[in-house]
């Protein structure tokens, strides 16, 4: 049971995000999913994370919890 809802929690944000639906709120329960199940990128060069962090009106570095 809990495989399902664990799936069926996946396909729904990621349905919300592809249609451009997801609002800031399912933005960071989509975040939260993600670190809680242990996922995380590798920031390549031209990636959407990478665009993403150029564009943050912040220094990354400084952000980051000591």
């Amino acid at each position: 049971m809990l495989e399902k809802l664990h799936a069926a929690v996946a396909e729904e944000l990621a349905s919300r995000i592809k249609a451009g639906e997801a609002t800031a709120a399912d933005l960071a329960v989509a975040v939260k999913f993600l670190k809680d199940n242990g996922i995380s990128a590798i920031v390549a060069p031209d990636s959407p994370i990478t665009n993403l962090i150029k564009n943050l009106p912040f220094d990354v570095e400084d952000a980051r919890p000591n």
